[in-house]
């Protein structure tokens, strides 16, 4: 009972993660925080549902339909769909109408339904069809390259890429990242060390803000009538 997640990564530059889970006797979960937007399908008493879920900026309550079965790409960051500009999505989402169990309309053209085993295949005809798009400064600097462009250009083109400053997204992904770390046991004062955090309180703050949790709550029994949104290891 509760709310079963399945993930794994990419090899493909596009997509930071496939997922896919199942609910079973619970009705609401804590989404957790993302810098990522998602393209999210699901099945509920025979209806398909189609989704794109913009990156949120804040832990909260969402709902999730009762026995229902969800699979989702969650895209890396910089890349986005240009015919949707993801900055208009931060703490939304953009509902995809018409789907059926085998395809939906997509920027007027009918698209077979992907599955967590062909997220790759999927993806590659978006990129064929100029449906999506990656920033190749946004991309560069978050290996670590530092592109002959001004503060303020870098600035402008992660917003409209991600629709997040570089500021938010650091410290969206941080918070997810100490969540992880003290769920798998690593000691707080360990994870305020090892992330930057300048002391528990600090650390506290970001945990509320963006999981949802109290560092005392991660390590405790976990709630499965509200689990906590995907949350993985980068």
């Amino acid at each position: 009972m509760g709310l079963e997640v399945e993930s794994r990564p990419s090899d493909s530059p596009y997509i930071e993660r496939v997922w896919r889970s199942r609910s079973d006797g619970v009705d609401q979960m804590m989404a957790v925080a993302a810098a990522r937007w998602d393209l999210v399908f699901w099945e509920h008493r025979g209806q398909v549902s189609v989704a794109v879920v913009g990156p949120e900026t804040k832990a909260g309550h969402a709902p999730v339909p009762e026995e229902s079965m969800f699979f989702g790409i969650s895209f890396s960051i910089g890349t986005s769909m240009p015919h949707l500009p993801v900055n208009r999505l931060v703490d939304d989402v953009a509902e995809i109408p018409d789907a059926t169990r085998r395809s939906f309309w997509l920027k007027g053209s009918s698209w077979r339904l992907p599955d967590y085993d062909n997220a790759e295949a999927f993806v590659r005809r978006m990129v064929r069809e100029d449906v999506l798009a990656l920033d190749p400064v946004v991309a560069a600097v978050l290996r670590g390259a530092t592109p002959d462009v001004s503060e303020r250009t870098l600035q402008r083109r992660f917003v409209a890429a991600t629709g997040l400053t570089r500021g938010a997204i650091r410290q969206i992904d941080r918070a997810r990242q100490a969540a992880v770390l003290i769920q798998g046991g690593t000691p707080v004062h360990e994870v305020i060390h090892l992330l930057g955090y300048f002391d528990q309180p600090h650390l506290a703050r970001s945990l509320t803000r963006y999981v949802g949790r109290t560092a005392t709550q991660l390590l405790g029994h976990r709630d499965p009538q509200k689990p906590l949104s995907l949350l993985y290891k980068a």
